[in-house]
């Protein structure tokens, strides 16, 4: 298990959200049949699955991930 309250492991959650927004912003930027868009929305659900968790546990994590889980989440981003 690891330690949630490290700052820096925080800072790998948030990278894994930022990196499921840039997933699924790269997956949108390519036309509708494209057979690279499914790989690169799985890849953005599992960074997302990787860091969503994290956000309300600890202070280190919970006062800036929601931005970044924002990002990743919103359709129009």
């Amino acid at each position: 298990m690891t330690d949630r309250t490290d700052g820096k492991l925080a800072h790998l959650d948030g990278l894994n959200l930022s990196r499921s927004w840039c997933w699924r912003a790269l997956a949108g930027a390519l036309p509708e049949g494209d057979a690279r868009r499914p790989i690169l929305l799985d890849a953005a659900r599992r960074h997302l699955d990787a860091g969503l968790p994290h956000i309300a546990r600890d202070y280190m994590g919970e006062h800036w991930l929601a931005s970044f889980a924002v990002l990743a989440i919103d359709t129009d981003s």
